[in-house]
């Protein structure tokens, strides 16, 4: 039997989200700043750059563990790239599933199981194949889920800190700064020029944070808990699947988690057996 999971894929697409939200943040400001008679040459400097960026991942370095470091950098790309969540798709899969488990037993799955190509359904199916007991399967895999919040958290995390220590190392450079134009004051025409240009660090460390540090963490956020729901509607599928329930109770369980508006919602209802119905059949 082929299912769609044979010749799944798995695709990304831009988050316009993402792209458009920073290009009107940056764009709002420095449109802003060209308004009331600035020029972008008066935010341009390079020291100020080098104060906050490297002591912004410096300190990241100190706090968060390199491994975690090293797997939050690789995890920019997903900031503006979404991956694919197809739940209605991933049902679908599930229910052909639980046809066949019902029609020819749960062992005819075995085959379909080393096909699948997402890593954590495959180990379920296997799991249910092998005869693993309910529980047993429920804290295997509950376990997996767990751990990759964690992990998922600490990458969204690092983002977070980051966002908190830039502003800080901002205002240490406003502070240096500072002290460079205080060491010429005699010089009174260039003292208002760089007291303007010490500034620029504290620009830096406060927009960086809030344009892109804080925002990136709650993104990733965001993406593990699309990728956790996912997780789950597998796990109850498969759990599903070998308890033998009836494939349309099952699909009446896993559609909770589509995202429809309240018109489909509605549409989906009505067509949904009734829990006589459901209970007449599997009597």
């Amino acid at each position: 039997m082929a299912t769609p999971q044979t010749k799944k894929t798995s695709s990304s697409r831009p988050d316009f989200g993402s792209l458009g939200g920073l290009l009107l943040a940056f764009g709002g400001i420095l449109g802003g700043l060209v308004m009331d008679g600035g020029k972008i040459n008066d935010i341009k400097q390079v020291s100020a750059g080098m104060i906050v960026f490297g002591g912004t991942i410096g300190a990241l370095m100190l706090t968060t563990p390199l491994g975690v470091l090293i797997n939050a950098a690789k995890k920019l790309g997903s900031i503006f790239f979404e991956k694919a969540q197809p739940v209605a798709e991933t049902i679908e899969i599930l229910i052909g599933y639980a046809t066949q488990a019902r029609k020819q037993g749960i062992v005819s799955l075995e085959q379909e199981a080393a096909k699948v190509q997402d890593p954590f359904m495959r180990k379920a199916l296997t799991l249910a194949v092998d005869g693993m007991e309910l529980s047993q399967i429920r804290s295997i895999m509950e376990l997996e889920i767990e751990l990759v919040e964690q992990r998922g958290e600490a990458e969204a995390k690092a983002f977070e800190t980051a966002g908190g220590y830039s502003p800080t190392i901002g205002i240490i450079g406003a502070v240096l700064g500072l002290m460079q134009v205080m060491k010429n004051l005699a010089n009174i025409d260039e003292v208002g020029k760089g007291i303007a240009g010490a500034f620029v660090a504290t620009v830096y460390g406060v927009g960086i944070a809030n344009l892109f540090f804080l925002p990136a963490g709650g993104k990733l956020k965001a993406r593990l808990r699309a990728e956790l729901q996912i997780r789950e509607l597998i796990l109850e599928g498969v759990l599903a699947i070998v308890e033998g329930l009836n494939p349309k109770l099952i699909r009446t369980r896993l559609d909770a988690y589509l995202e429809q508006p309240a018109p489909a919602k509605k549409k989906a209802s009505a067509e949904a057996p009734s829990a006589a119905s459901v209970a007449a059949v599997e009597g």
